[in-house]
């Protein structure tokens, strides 16, 4: 993994050059972050940890690469794309456009090289950074007390949340939790059950030390921006990974859990439920966390909107619009669902009609900014507590949680009275809730029904499907680099 851990050389070498491009960023196009002066030109741990202000910058410059790849179409914010294209969510226009065709007919190989082709990489460098902010947050001895208790529980959560993405992708993955390069590039891969062991007490810890408030840019004062982690972002993913991790153990205390910390966020007077037409407006109180845009002169408000929502000349082979919305999740959706007319659009071009997601109503060229990447909503805490509830039987609660997130969307409460019965009433929802904003691949594969869905998509997308194909291969240059690198069986 020499490749993927060259980031503490860059880290160390290039970290001035870094907060400078933060900076740059966030006085020019995400002033709600922070404006600071830049550092001193002598970079290391000792000053970029010295003062609030380069700290919070460290931290700062996470999310802004998330950002600026989210509206770019690469990193590990684009689960609403690739994954997408890997599952049943969406239609790719140009068989011939060679890098959406690999996720879209699951034919990835370890060679392939690319924009969104290593998930791989690009979460392992922000890891080493989030390594480095804590390592460099626990030995600094001068900042404020509170801004070094949300710089690093926001650390905690941030690797905590770059993990979640990979033991997803790839299933077994390499435990970095230190930025010494010379371990992190010998290092093995880990079981999955000890991945989301890591996941947990990172976000455990990130529990103890984050705001309960929205902070501002300095950390100090309350905002109703809601673009940095704060605790109820830290509680939304652990509700996620105790459901996860429930899947994969069978361990019912897993689901005990979920319930706890998706019921910590349902029951907080800082987030309700809103009009479907409001639910991906920026700060709306259905976020707990999301991303601000960053760029100077942004092309779309978010990647979602630039690459989803079309023009009136529909898809085209340009790689504009490459993508519209599949059958599959068109035909899921109920009679009298109001989801369908909120969030789903569609455009006539001759004699086809094309549906695309709608969510996000800012697409390509859209200014000003008024909608954020929403990655955690109230919503989705809801479908979690429903679904561990009926993992413990508690089948009135789960039909009760299931049942908010139908109501809203104008559907009467579930006829599904079995646990087996909700189990797939649960899935079918979050197909509908949360389709195209990057859950569903997940979702197959935790509940064991990827082999069965995806027989008959990849094959009707012009694919083979094999089961191995659930997770992708880590390219080959980094197996090649770390001799404790295993590749994914059947690659």
């Amino acid at each position: 993994m020499k490749k993927t851990y060259k980031i503490i050389y860059r880290y160390q070498l290039c970290l001035y050059l870094g907060l400078l491009a933060s900076f740059t960023i966030l006085v020019q196009g995400c002033k709600k972050f922070i404006t600071v002066p830049p550092p001193s030109t002598s970079i290391n741990n000792s000053n970029v940890f010295t003062t609030n202000a380069t700290a919070i910058a460290v931290l700062t410059q996470i999310y802004a690469a998330l950002s600026d790849g989210d509206q770019a179409f690469s990193g590990p914010a684009t689960t609403y794309l690739y994954p997408a294209l890997s599952a049943d969510e969406l239609t790719l226009y140009d068989a011939n456009d060679v890098s959406y065709n690999l996720f879209y007919k699951n034919s990835l190989i370890p060679t392939n090289t690319g924009v969104g082709l290593d998930y791989w990489q690009s979460n392992y460098q922000l890891i080493n950074n989030c390594n480095v902010a804590i390592e460099g947050l626990n030995s600094s001895t001068t900042l404020t007390t509170a801004v070094k208790s949300q710089l690093l529980g926001e650390a905690y959560f941030m690797r905590a949340y770059f993990y979640f993405n990979l033991v997803n992708f790839y299933g077994d993955a390499s435990l970095a939790t230190t930025s010494d390069y010379k371990v992190n590039t010998t290092l093995a891969r880990s079981p999955k059950i000890k991945v989301y062991q890591q996941i947990i007490n990172d976000l455990t810890q990130a529990e103890s030390l984050l705001s309960k408030n929205f902070p501002d840019g300095t950390l100090i004062n309350t905002t109703t921006a809601r673009v940095r982690p704060t605790y109820w972002a830290a509680a939304a993913l652990l509700a996620r990974t105790y459901l996860y991790n429930g899947n994969l153990t069978g361990d019912q205390s897993n689901y005990s859990n979920a319930v706890t910390e998706s019921s910590k966020v349902i029951g907080s007077s800082l987030f309700n439920l809103v009009p479907l037409n409001s639910v991906f407006l920026a700060n709306s109180s259905e976020t707990i966390w999301s991303l601000q845009p960053v760029r100077t002169n942004p092309t779309a408000n978010t990647g979602e909107g630039e690459i989803f929502y079309l023009s009136a000349t529909g898809p085209n082979t340009s790689g504009t619009y490459p993508v519209y919305l599949s059958k599959y999740v068109l035909n899921a959706f109920e009679n009298g669902d109001l989801r369908m007319t909120n969030w789903v659009s569609s455009v006539v071009v001759g004699a086809n009609t094309y549906y695309f997601p709608s969510k996000y109503k800012k697409g390509l060229g859209s200014s000003p900014a008024t909608e954020n990447a929403v990655m955690f909503r109230l919503a989705e805490q809801y479908l979690i507590k429903a679904e561990a509830e009926a993992n413990l039987s508690n089948i009135p609660a789960s039909q009760q949680d299931l049942n908010v997130i139908r109501n809203r969307a104008g559907l009467s409460n579930t006829t599904a009275s079995t646990q087996a019965l909700l189990l797939s009433a649960i899935l079918h929802e979050r197909q509908i809730e949360l389709f195209t904003e990057g859950h569903r691949w997940f979702d197959l594969k935790r509940t064991g029904t990827v082999d069965a869905v995806m027989s008959t998509v990849c094959a009707q997308k012009g694919g083979s499907w094999s089961s191995y194909k659930q997770w992708y291969p880590i390219n080959y240059s980094e197996i090649l680099a770390n001799n404790n690198l295993v590749q994914n069986q059947g690659y």
